[in-house]
């Protein structure tokens, strides 16, 4: 288990872990110093091999009083990326095992949500049996962000057709927007600009609270810098103003953060720095 918010558990579901893209092209805005702005703050955070930013790609398991929920799929097997090589027709069970680790299989999930409908967050949504795609999770309602679908739909066809389209197909779908609730302890929190749709989780049990990040934030260097821009927001101002929201409310709420793509543990707590902020990990 990765950690406990009151009567909730949070288990990690690990896809891969490995450098992805040089930091100086996903951060285009931080200056050429960035690796080693990224080095002073998150130590080990940059591969020393390849010069790339050394990133999980992760889901959380979350166990309520009331239900199971998996927040983002990650990747999956044999899903169409052919523009990073490491996602691309994948066949690896490390996700899965993940689950199984918390005592879960595919059956006893409720409900999965995903944070936004890029394909590192919805690949193990289906999987491929009999040469069909069919949702991983037979009994589960997916919730997906309502605004990111007609973008998509049209945009990442590939991804659509593999990892939503049979979700939609099955009748298990549900767009949704805003802070829409999930029981008593789970509560969306949008933070858009990485996608239009973009959310982020809130998890409290009385005074004990949590946040998932999802691509609100990428780096915990992000915290002393939440300006600085990342290749992949659709809205590279608006994602600025969401993270700095999410990093203030964290703050004043004493909240544990869960990073989807910080460097392991990726959990930790946020402290006021001036103007910006500070990450500590949990120890």
């Amino acid at each position: 288990m990765l950690c406990r918010i009151g009567v909730i558990e949070i288990w990690r579901a690990l896809d891969l872990y490995g450098p992805f893209l040089a930091p100086e092209e996903l951060f285009p805005t931080a200056g050429r110093d960035v690796a080693h702005v990224i080095e002073t703050h998150v130590p080990g955070g940059v591969c020393a091999k390849t010069g790339g930013l050394l990133m999980p790609v992760q889901g959380f398991l979350l166990k309520t009083p009331d239900h199971v929920i998996l927040i983002d799929t990650c990747v999956g097997n044999h899903k169409t990326a052919p523009s990073f090589p490491d996602w691309h027709q994948r066949d690896d069970t490390r996700f899965l095992a993940g689950l199984t680790a918390a005592g879960i299989g595919p059956g006893d999930v409720d409900y999965v949500l995903c944070t936004h409908l890029h394909v590192d967050h919805v690949g193990w949504n289906t999987q491929l049996v009999d040469g069909r795609w069919v949702p991983t999770f037979p009994n589960a309602k997916y919730l997906l962000p309502k605004a990111d679908e007609p973008y998509y739909r049209e945009n990442a066809q590939a991804m659509y057709q593999e990892s939503i389209l049979p979700v939609v197909e099955a009748g298990q779908a549900e767009f949704v927007e805003g802070a829409h609730a999930l029981g008593d302890h789970v509560t969306l929190m949008p933070t858009p600009g990485h996608t239009a749709g973009h959310v982020s989780v809130l998890i409290k049990d009385g005074s004990k609270e949590a946040i998932i990040t999802g691509d609100a934030i990428h780096s915990a260097a992000q915290c002393w810098h939440p300006e600085w821009h990342f290749k992949f927001d659709q809205d590279a101002e608006q994602a600025v103003a969401s993270r700095r929201a999410l990093l203030e409310a964290a703050c004043e709420a004493d909240r544990r953060v869960l990073g989807t793509h910080f460097q392991l543990p990726s959990i930790g707590r946020v402290r006021a720095k001036g103007d910006v902020f500070a990450w500590d990990d949990d120890v």
